[in-house]
């Protein structure tokens, strides 16, 4: 079992290594692949089998390259247009280690206290986004809202949906079809930092929003 293991590390290793002569998008799937073959291999080895290692290792490539995601030039352009149209704002855009795109939106520019319709501040900022989203139609988004600690969680959970949902709405307005998109409402259960001051609980009473470009199924000739 410890040499099957060994052997699912070593194709990681190789997999991963071979990035740095590589494309995004190439990089994307390799780490996809990579990481599907490691599991592949441990799988293989607990499973007992004699061959276990190669032939997990093969499957779970194969499950990595397809479940993964992948970063695209059509991304970077789209992370380019975001910080752009949200400098100054307070807005945080970046790429997430599993490749996506991350918006952080702050409460004094999404919602106000206690309330899940959208400033009018935070329209701009939505109505780039739906133009990026309209010309990267592969690519899928989550929207999640948060709330801070300040009352029940019966009052918090459907607060942050209800966040999520206007971000939604907003959006499919402007022609993104809501298929695209799902919403998630966490309520308080995940501060950025302690409710212990004002200024805090502002920080924590945010939506993030992710895009993510799935690595394309590999075709057989």
């Amino acid at each position: 079992m410890r040499n099957n293991i060994i052997v699912g590390s070593v194709i990681v290793a190789f997999a991963l290594g071979g990035c740095a002569s590589m494309t995004e998008t190439q990089k994307g799937t390799a780490k996809g692949a990579a990481v599907g073959a490691g599991v592949g291999a441990v799988v293989g080895a607990v499973a007992g089998k004699g061959k276990g290692a190669a032939i997990g290792a093969v499957v779970g490539a194969g499950v990595g390259a397809v479940a993964g995601n992948v970063w695209t030039k059509r991304q970077e352009e789209q992370k380019r247009q975001m910080e752009e149209a949200t400098a100054g704002t307070g807005v945080a855009v970046s790429q997430t280690a599993d490749n996506r795109l991350k918006l952080d939106i702050p409460s004094d520019i999404s919602f106000a206290v206690g309330r899940a319709d959208i400033q009018s501040n935070f329209r701009p900022i939505l109505d780039t986004f739906a133009t990026s989203l309209n010309s990267t139609p592969n690519s899928n988004v989550t929207i999640i809202g948060h709330t801070d600690s300040t009352g029940s969680d019966a009052v918090n959970n459907p607060l942050s949906l209800d966040r999520a949902a206007s971000v939604r709405s907003y959006l499919s307005a402007r022609g993104v079809s809501s298929s695209r998109v799902a919403i998630e409402g966490r309520g308080s259960r995940e501060p950025l930092v302690a409710n212990d001051t004002t200024a805090n609980k502002a920080k924590n009473r945010r939506v993030e929003i992710y895009v993510a470009e799935p690595a394309p199924a590999a075709t057989t000739q």
